[in-house]
């Protein structure tokens, strides 16, 4: 990340971190990684692939970026699927917790899923959606009890005002 990303311009501005989530999928079941060792979420099932999106890089590059580093397979980003974008956090809490999540899910990838960070995640399984393991992350368990049923809503607010939403 360059030193000089971030000119100061918008400091009057509320600021989210922008994160994508990439669930790979086959015949019923969604890959996900056993977090481990990060500080965030430890001991929870998580998608096999997530991050935060870096300076200069759109949602769809960090998607297949994401994927490579954690998975080390190579997804195309026209193979990209947009499930949902969820805008979520805590008010008046710490910058790092006011959230845009942009969800994906892939169905086609080159190469073998295989754990590439050991240091951030303990397990790497393919669950079937019908039984997914406890505990999941509880915004990511959303979007795949979601994406089982087949209603995945596009927007999903978290958080803010005491009032959850989903459009």
């Amino acid at each position: 990340m360059s030193a000089g990303w971030d000119d100061g311009s918008a400091d009057h501005r509320f600021r989210v971190v922008p994160a994508v989530y990439l669930l790979l999928r086959r015949e019923g079941q969604v890959l996900l990684q056993l977090r481990a060792g990060t500080g965030f979420m430890d001991g929870y099932w998580a998608a096999g692939a997530a991050g935060h999106v870096e300076p200069d890089e759109s949602v769809l590059e960090a998607a297949v970026r994401e994927a490579r580093e954690e998975l080390g397979v190579a997804v195309a980003p026209s193979d990209l699927e947009a499930l949902t974008v969820s805008h979520r956090g805590l008010p008046g809490g710490p910058a790092l917790e006011q959230r845009v999540d942009f969800f994906f899910a892939v169905s086609r990838w080159q190469g073998d899923p295989v754990l590439q960070e050991p240091d951030k995640a303990a397990d790497l399984r393919w669950f079937p959606f019908v039984h997914l393991p406890e505990p999941v992350v509880p915004h990511e368990l959303a979007v795949l009890r979601a994406l089982h049923d087949g209603a995945v809503p596009r927007i999903t607010v978290r958080g803010f005002g005491g009032s959850d939403a989903d459009a």
